[in-house]
């Protein structure tokens, strides 16, 4: 297999959205988008000034920290996914997402920085040029995919807040709406979804806040209306619906981290010589694929953090 750490793909390449997608969903998006109101108009025209409507193309620029592999199908991405908050199963968000309402939103970033601050979608898409930046994305159940986000650099939040000399880490919560959210009237884990990084790992070119995939808004059953993406760590990592970044001097006590330690550490980067205590991670099957292929070191972002844990035991440090 061969990858290429800098290049990009032609828009041509992408595969087109398929007519068969979920109608009810659409339709639900756009009844939700209306109720809004102002607000909701306004994100919209942020992303495509000609169409307020759910589901509105994304103006965006190429990246080069995009992988040159196989898109997933968007059908795939949008119905086969981990998120607790609606369902533990995999195609369970996709029905159940549908009374979500992701506008209007706010993201309060506090904690210890110079300038804490509530964005609101429109100032957070003024921080920096939307991109598209098509990831690799391992899950640590041993499934992977191939997604084409839109979004833009988790540092340049970051440099706006100023952090103080104390901080060390960054704390991500997670919306909590039992009533929209009927997966959070489980107890599967300590709600809301908490989770974190160091630093200097946040900081990261690679690490992203994600509106948008396939060149789309996200839908509800994807992180609406805005999501971490954390490319060389399993994809429970990245945070979806985020309400809330805080800057701590303190490893933060994650949701998955909390609920089995033992299995699901701080670091969760995606590492093929550690395996999961019920399971090797030596092994990935891509959706879409019958064989599998060989799982690869920090998801073969290797040359960008690698040196983010010179040092570190990654057996101890999983």
């Amino acid at each position: 297999m061969v990858i290429r750490k800098s290049s990009e793909i032609a828009s041509s390449e992408i595969t087109p959205k398929p007519v068969y997608l979920n109608r009810r969903n659409f339709m639900m998006g756009s009844l939700a988008l209306g109720a809004v109101g102002l607000a909701g108009h306004k994100l919209y025209r942020a992303f495509a000034p000609e169409a307020a409507q759910a589901g509105s193309k994304l103006q965006y620029q190429k990246s080069g920290f995009s992988t040159s592999e196989k898109l997933t199908p968007l059908n795939d991405v949008t119905h086969y996914n981990n998120f607790y908050e609606f369902s533990t199963d995999k195609d369970g968000p996709a029905k159940l997402a549908g009374s979500f309402q992701p506008l209007p939103w706010s993201v309060s970033v506090e904690g210890l920085v110079q300038k804490p601050k509530t964005y609101d979608m429109d100032a957070l898409l003024k921080l920096a040029p939307l991109e598209e930046r098509i990831y690799r994305l391992r899950c640590v159940e041993g499934w992977s995919m191939v997604i084409p986000w839109t979004g833009f650099p988790l540092s340049a939040l970051i440099k706006q807040v100023e952090p103080t000399s104390k901080a060390q880490f960054v704390e991500f919560t997670t919306v909590l709406r039992p009533n929209q959210m009927p997966g959070q009237k489980r107890d599967v884990l300590d709600w809301p979804y908490v989770e974190g990084l160091r630093l200097d790992e946040a900081m990261n070119p690679l690490a992203i806040l994600a509106v948008g995939l396939y060149g789309e808004t996200l839908p509800n059953q994807d992180g609406a209306p805005i999501r971490l993406v954390v490319p060389w760590k399993y994809g429970f990592k990245s945070a979806k619906s985020i309400v809330k970044i805080k800057f701590v001097d303190y490893m933060p006590k994650t949701a998955w981290n909390k609920a089995a330690p033992n299995e699901y550490g701080f670091y969760s980067n995606v590492n093929p010589q550690v395996d999961h205590p019920r399971w090797s991670q030596a092994q990935e099957r891509r959706l879409g694929e019958f064989f599998k292929r060989p799982t690869l070191m920090f998801n073969g972002y290797g040359d960008q953090v690698a040196s983010l844990y010179s040092g570190m035991d990654l057996r101890k440090w999983f």
